[in-house]
């Protein structure tokens, strides 16, 4: 009998734990925090739409901010459901996100708060994006913490 390899779908984390490996964290997506990144792209977009429109000389500057802000929302409520299944494991040796994405903790160059998302930098120049994470300070430390222990561990 073959091997059975288990295919993820892109916002599916499968955590199959290495020997001696712990989960120490889910990062979740935060419907509040989702809105308000949403919210600010909205107030953003209408303000760059009503510029433009008004640079152009155009009668309708307020329907165009109106409609940026009805097409930001649109595009908030059509992706939702799909940004609330991503989530992100941290183990206390790597990253593991959706799709089989995964970072080990000594890979980590830079993790930084962008916006409410967290930007994960590797070594080698990898970049991937936790999105929409409330708490995203709190979380940050716990990453840099886990990295700290682990190249503590290893170097001993």
């Amino acid at each position: 009998m073959g091997e059975q390899i288990r295919e993820s779908t892109m916002a599916e984390t499968v955590f199959d734990p290495e020997p001696g490996e712990k989960k120490l964290r889910d990062i979740r997506s935060d419907k509040a925090t989702y809105w308000r990144d949403h919210g600010v792209m909205a107030v953003l977009g209408m303000g760059v739409v009503g510029m433009v429109l008004a640079f152009m000389g155009s009668d309708h500057v307020a329907i165009g901010s109106l409609g940026a802000v009805l097409a930001l929302g649109v595009r908030g409520l059509w992706l939702y459901s799909e940004q609330m299944k991503f989530h992100w494991i941290v183990t206390n040796m790597r990253l593991i996100g959706p799709g089989g994405r995964q970072v080990f903790l000594l890979e980590l160059e830079k993790v930084r708060r962008l916006f409410g998302d967290i930007q994960i930098i590797t070594k080698t120049g990898d970049k991937h994006l936790i999105k929409h994470v409330a708490g995203a300070e709190a979380v940050i430390a716990e990453i840099e913490a886990a990295r700290v222990k682990r190249a503590r561990r290893k170097g001993a």
